[in-house]
């Protein structure tokens, strides 16, 4: 026997729903953040004048973490986190490859605290 309680099962399909797009936002945010940043190293350290469309890759990771930091609080309020474990894992879209090992080791949390397979 294991002294684990059991989760209510609406509750983990609301806490897996929610995980999915918190690790779609995660993943997507990520690779934009490294794609602008790619972007402006070519632009400032490299001195590469840059067409005037890449003006919108700053724009679209804008969109993409805003669509994360939602993702993260509607993970948040479900899982019940401590607002610290919010504001790390909000400011993990902000920092280069961040948001894909944060991403990872809020899935393994939340994954192994749901019981979700």
């Amino acid at each position: 026997m294991t002294n684990t309680p059991q989760v209510h099962p609406q509750r983990q399909a609301r806490v897996r729903k929610a995980l999915n797009l918190f690790s779609v936002a995660a993943w997507v945010t990520g690779v934009w953040l490294l794609i602008l940043c790619g972007r402006m190293v070519l632009e400032y350290l490299v001195g590469i004048d840059m067409p005037s469309w890449t003006r919108l890759i700053g724009q679209l990771h804008g969109l993409f973490y805003m669509a994360y930091l939602v993702a993260t609080l509607n993970l948040g309020t479900k899982a019940r986190w401590a607002p610290t474990k919010w504001l790390v894992t909000a400011l993990a879209g902000t920092i280069p490859f961040l948001s894909f090992f944060v991403e990872h080791w809020r899935r393994q949390e939340v994954k192994a605290q749901f019981q979700l397979s």
